[in-house]
């Protein structure tokens, strides 16, 4: 039986000094979601801190503070994964498209 040559398999998904676009993949909308929930995240944290009262030491002083503090204490860290994640693809991106493949 021949062996099957594993060269043409590895084939660059575009030719060097090839500009055009790549398609979208999802690297754009990670970052903005990121950030845009990592704004309204400590948006909350700040008004928990200012309008409904602070935190003492057994939590919100208010139920609306108790809202606000439940939203920041899960937006802060999602957005900190949406934006590492987005942060890694656009690193990869960016390394692929100087490599030219």
């Amino acid at each position: 039986m021949p062996a099957i040559d594993p060269a043409p398999l590895k084939m660059p998904s575009r030719l060097p000094g090839d500009n055009t676009p790549r398609p979208d993949d999802g690297t754009r909308a990670l970052l903005k979601a990121g950030f845009w929930i990592m704004i309204v995240s400590l948006l909350s944290l700040l008004l928990t801190e200012t309008v409904f009262g602070g935190i003492g030491i057994y939590g919100a002083r208010s139920n609306g503070g108790w809202l606000f503090l439940m939203f920041a204490l899960m937006g802060v860290p999602f957005s900190l994964m949406l934006l590492v994640l987005g942060g890694a693809k656009w690193l990869r991106n960016r390394r692929l498209s100087r490599d030219g493949t």
